[in-house]
């Protein structure tokens, strides 16, 4: 009850929805859809309500290309085998380790590209999802479950709609680190020196970008003025030799290259498990900065794959597909529906990380956040993040 209830009052302050229009929109396989190739645009329609009608669709055309999902984020890996499985579309996938920026920028470049380099989804940070629409990225459509999601989490008309949330932590591997830090205050200790990365670059990767942020925040800045914090805090963590400025990654942790990530705490848990102990990871949400992120799922307006786009959503907002996000150490998007239906089991749910004490910010302060972190990282901080070296 304690866990709704937050979540009910944090989803009121995350979003104040936007898109607009009287933009068409589809209810499970329902009504019309929009997808544009070659510049024109074409109108397709599914039987209204037929979900047997999008899945001969969707078989029809064979391939769903997503982009920029890690196997080992929120339990994608499983949750992309169970939809290949239960309906024999292939899935081709992206860049998995790209940012939510180089998401949108895959669609900008790809739009006249029916070929395989065209993304059909995208599953980005949720201030990314504004600017898709205002740039004409996506194409709306509303899934059977709809009503489940919060009203706060999703545009109104269909153009994009929350799928999971987490908040960030500490990735530790305790066999690198003696004395793993509790708080952000205490990466700058010099016993750090060479072993803390971000899990992206913060000019393209909505996670890097808000864990630049929580530092701020952890200082008692708020807003803006936070966001410059956190590039000051950065700043001084490079000069003193701890930022390893590159894009560190499960892998990097567990070989001891950045055995210290800021990561989601779902990706930290999840990599404990793998690891099986070979060697131990410890997950450690920090009380000041603790600042949670909602991601968001949308189709490109551009999908070569319309059909196999709309059933992948289907899929993500039925009940297996949430519990494969609660599976994977993520906070589904229809959590408050399901658990009040007890439909997620109870071993899940008591593996879910807690997110009690979070700052569930709004859309307007995370880009606010945005443009003063992407606008003044390369003047400030005054380093690149590169690919790691051993990837």
């Amino acid at each position: 009850m304690k866990r709704t209830m937050m979540l009910l009052t944090v989803l009121a302050l995350l979003i104040a929805a936007c898109g607009g229009g009287d933009a068409a929109t589809t209810t499970s396989a329902a009504a019309a859809t929009t997808t544009a190739a070659a510049g024109e645009t074409t109108t397709t329609a599914a039987a209204a309500g037929d979900m047997d009608a999008l899945i001969a669709a969707a078989q029809a055309e064979g391939t769903l290309t997503t982009i920029a999902l890690p196997l080992d984020w929120c339990g994608y890996g499983d949750v992309i085998a169970g939809f290949t499985e239960k309906y024999g579309i292939t899935e081709n996938g992206l860049d998995r380790g790209a940012g939510s920026s180089e998401e949108l920028e895959a669609i900008e470049a790809n739009k006249g590209n029916p070929g395989p380099q065209a993304p059909d989804v995208i599953d980005v940070g949720v201030a990314n999802g504004p600017v898709a629409v205002e740039g004409g990225l996506l194409q709306p459509y509303k899934v059977a479950t709809w009503d489940e999601i919060p009203d706060s989490a999703k545009d109104p008309d269909g153009y994009w709609y929350g799928d999971y949330y987490g908040v960030l932590a500490f990735e530790v591997n305790t066999s690198e680190v003696a004395n793993p830090p509790a708080e952000y205050a205490d990466l700058l200790k010099p016993e750090y020196n060479g072993q803390i990365a971000l899990s992206g670059d913060p000019l393209t990767s909505n996670a890097a970008m808000l864990s630049v942020w929580a530092a701020g925040l952890s200082t008692g800045a708020t807003g803006e003025e936070a966001a410059q914090a956190g590039l000051d805090f950065f700043k001084q963590l490079n000069d003193m030799g701890n930022f390893v400025p590159i894009d560190g990654d499960s892998r990097t942790v567990g070989i001891g290259e950045t055995p210290i990530l800021i990561d989601w705490s779902y990706n930290s848990i999840a990599n404990d498990v793998n690891l099986a102990g070979n060697p131990d990871i410890e997950t450690l949400v920090p009380a000041e900065g603790r600042i949670a992120g909602l991601y968001v799922q949308a189709i490109s307006a551009y999908a070569p794959h319309p059909n196999a786009a709309k059933l992948w959503m289907e899929y993500l907002y039925s009940d297996e597909g949430q519990l494969g996000y609660a599976s994977g150490f993520c906070h589904p998007i229809r959590f408050e529906a399901m658990s009040a239906a007890g439909t997620i089991p109870a071993e899940v749910l008591d593996q879910l990380p807690s997110t009690e004490g979070a700052f569930f910010p709004s859309i307007d302060e995370i880009s606010a956040a945005r443009d003063v972190i992407v606008g003044g990282w390369e003047s400030v901080v005054g380093v690149t993040v590169e690919t790691s070296p051993s990837n």
